[in-house]
């Protein structure tokens, strides 16, 4: 299980996108019904044969910039540190961690081949402005893993603001890892080593490119 698992952390940021592109799922209500079109864009968009790799990753990337509230993800990772920012800094925050995540799975779910996967949606839970549609992602031999997307609406819309893999959250592991390098050394220092990784992860895309 551990080993599988490993193997679609870099999947599931855009609701286990390397599926075979339909599954079980209970009745849907809206949040769960806009988690599965963007699954369901992407796999059509990995299933074009036709696309370059740079034009698969912009159609990924469009689909997923769409479901996704890149800066309600960053303000949350940040937490309390986001109220000490100025307008410039959050904004500069902001790119930089959607910067981040995109060249970590992004790139990497572009260049999958995927194998035959399956998704369940099991559930959802929708309290006012807030919701969190259950899933479940197997691929025939190992348990399935458990992945929650949790959504709010904003602007009309329903937006994927986390994700919670076999109850990790992805909002606070990065909360976790942000806070340790703040207190130990400064915002500053943050920023310094993100715009690094995300400089590192270019390069390495711009490799494979």
């Amino acid at each position: 299980m551990q080993s599988w698992y490993g193997r679609i952390i870099g999947s599931v940021l855009v609701g286990g996108l390397l599926l075979a592109g339909h599954g079980m799922r209970a009745e849907a209500g809206e949040p769960q019904e806009k988690v599965k079109v963007t699954v369901d864009n992407v796999v059509a968009i990995l299933a074009n044969k036709t696309l370059q790799l740079q034009e698969r990753q912009a159609k990924i990337r469009q689909a997923v910039l769409q479901r996704f509230s890149f800066d309600e993800m960053a303000q949350r990772a940040l937490a309390q540190h986001w109220r000490t920012l100025t307008p410039p800094q959050r904004q500069e925050f902001v790119g930089l961690f959607t910067d981040l995540l995109e060249g970590s799975y992004i790139t990497r779910i572009a260049n999958s081949n995927p194998g035959p996967q399956s998704v369940r949606y099991v559930k959802e839970d929708i309290n006012n402005d807030q919701a969190a549609v259950h899933t479940e992602i197997g691929n025939g031999r190992d348990a399935p893993a458990t992945v929650e997307y949790r959504l709010l609406h904003k602007n009309g819309d329903w937006k994927v603001y986390d994700i919670v893999i076999e109850g990790v959250s992805l909002v606070n592991n990065y909360r976790t890892q942000f806070h340790t390098i703040i207190t130990k050394d400064s915002y500053a220092g943050l920023v310094k080593q993100m715009r690094l990784k995300r400089d590192q992860e270019n390069a390495v895309s711009g490799q494979k490119g």
